[in-house]
């Protein structure tokens, strides 16, 4: 079941994010941004209010507080051990179970990086039977007239095309075409677009 912590996408984003390595909430702000994570909104106050939130709960812990000349002091985070498998146990539970918010699978599969391609793939398969059970369900409707059940039709069509592509990305994820390197920060060299901030 997809509870409230789990659609906290900000919360979840500040995990993913400090997985690949201790960044300051700006640096995270200006990730954040530059790859179109568009599904944390309230920016920047949600991702301040995320990093408190996971500071007092154990998630992350300060690792260090920068001071440059002619700069504000910055505090800089890491992810903690009990942080790490919080993130992995939130992916996972919005990777395999659906949810009428597509934001809640963009945000999940926006970070499959944290947890192994097998891992991934078995939690997708999983979703795929859970969208099957879905659409059973959308299909036993009543013999009414079509412009009483439209938006059934829409379910029907929603769900059946999450479901074969759930089942094509597993697809690909097993049989090799679609993989990652064990470590997420090889995945995730965000240099660049730092450097372009200056």
């Amino acid at each position: 079941m997809i509870r409230k912590v789990d659609r906290d996408l900000a919360s979840l984003t500040v995990l993913a994010l400090l997985m690949t390595g201790p960044r300051h909430p700006y640096e995270m702000h200006l990730l954040i941004e530059r790859t179109h994570k568009t599904f944390v909104t309230g920016l920047p106050r949600s991702l301040y209010h995320a990093v408190n939130r996971l500071l007092s709960g154990g998630d992350i812990r300060v690792s260090d507080i920068v001071r440059e000349a002619g700069r504000p002091e910055r505090t800089v985070y890491a992810l903690t051990d009990q942080g790490r498998r919080r993130l992995r146990e939130r992916v996972g539970t919005l990777l395999r179970e659906p949810d009428p918010d597509a934001t809640l699978l963009t945000a999940a599969l926006s970070f499959v990086g944290c947890l192994p391609p097998a891992t991934v793939a078995g939690l997708l398969r999983e979703r795929r039977t859970a969208l099957e059970s879905l659409l059973t369900a959308a299909r036993a409707v009543p013999e009414l007239p079509r412009v009483l059940l439209i938006e059934t039709e829409f379910e029907v069509s929603r769900l059946t095309a999450e479901r074969d592509w759930v089942a094509g990305i597993a697809a690909d994820i097993e049989s090799g075409r679609l993989s990652w390197p064990a470590d997420p920060a090889e995945v995730a060299d965000v240099t660049p677009l730092l450097e372009e901030a200056g």
